[in-house]
């Protein structure tokens, strides 16, 4: 892996919960930060979800490396942004031994 190989910019982002003044709340994505990256893409998979179908793409996405607890290290829950495509963050650990860089599997969603 090298530097040159993160060719793509995408957004790190986490859910908040805002209040809607009736005594629950809405959910918002708040942008982090910004990540240079390369993607993968595995094979897709098809879903449903409550009323919707829903498509997901499993993907891999390598970015340079932040410690454990860091705030530009991506957590589970949080997503990656593109424009209007979306990469929900499941897992996240190091791609190499020397912790240059990091590893997030990620699954691109869409709703039809």
């Amino acid at each position: 892996m090298t530097p040159s190989q993160l060719s793509r910019l995408l957004v790190l982002e986490a859910v908040r919960r805002v209040e809607d003044g009736a005594g629950g709340y809405a959910e918002t994505w708040e942008a982090l930060g910004r990540h240079w990256a390369r993607l993968r893409p595995a094979r897709g998979r098809d879903r449903a979800r409550d009323a919707l179908a829903l498509s997901g793409v499993p993907t891999e996405i390598v970015l340079r490396g932040a410690p454990a607890g860091a705030a530009a290290r991506p957590v589970a829950g949080q997503r990656f942004r593109d424009g209007t495509r979306a990469w929900r963050i499941v897992a996240v650990t190091e791609a190499d031994a020397a912790g240059r860089y990091l590893r997030c599997d990620a699954i691109e969603e869409t709703v039809p």
